[in-house]
C-alpha cells in the first residue's frame, strides 16, 4: 500500500528537518518542502486513473467535456493552493499562507461561474 511508503517518507523527513533545524534552520524548511514535493508528485501520478474513470462515465452520460475538465481544474486548484499554504505555513510565514488561500477561492469562484450559469439556464428552462 503506498500509503506506507508516504508516511515513512513524512516520518524521515520530519526527523532530518527536526535533526538540521537545530543546527541549519533553513537547511530544515528545504527538508520541508522537497519532501512535500515528493510527496505530492507521487499522489498526482494517482490521479490520472482517477480521471480516465471519470472522463469514461462523463462520456457514457454525454457531459460535455468542458464541465467535467472545469471541475477537474477547481479541484487541482484547491489541491494546489492548500499545499503551497501549508509550505508557508510550515517555513512560518502564515500570512503568505492566508493569501494564497484567498487566492485559491477567487480562482475557484471565478472557474465556476460558467457552470453556475449553465445551472441556471437550465432551471430558469425548466420552469414554464
Amino acid at each position: 500500500m503506498e500509503i506506507f511508503q508516504i508516511v515513512a517518507i513524512g516520518i524521515i523527513a520530519t526527523v532530518l528537518a527536526v535533526l538540521v533545524k537545530s543546527q541549519r534552520p533553513e537547511i530544515g524548511i528545504y527538508v520541508s518542502i522537497v519532501t512535500g514535493l515528493i510527496i505530492f508528485i507521487f499522489v498526482i501520478t494517482k490521479l490520472q486513473s482517477v480521471i480516465q474513470v471519470l472522463n469514461q462515465l462523463a462520456n457514457r452520460i454525454d457531459i460535455d467535456d468542458i464541465y467535467l475538465s472545469t471541475i477537474l481544474k477547481i479541484v487541482a486548484i484547491a489541491y494546489v493552493a492548500e499545499f503551497g499554504a501549508q509550505i508557508c505555513k510550515d517555513a512560518g510565514e502564515g500570512v503568505i499562507a492566508s493569501k494564497i488561500e484567498f487566492a485559491g477561492k477567487i480562482l475557484i469562484m471565478v472557474m465556476a461561474v460558467p457552470i453556475l450559469v449553465t445551472l441556471m439556464d437550465v432551471i430558469i428552462n425548466m420552469v414554464p
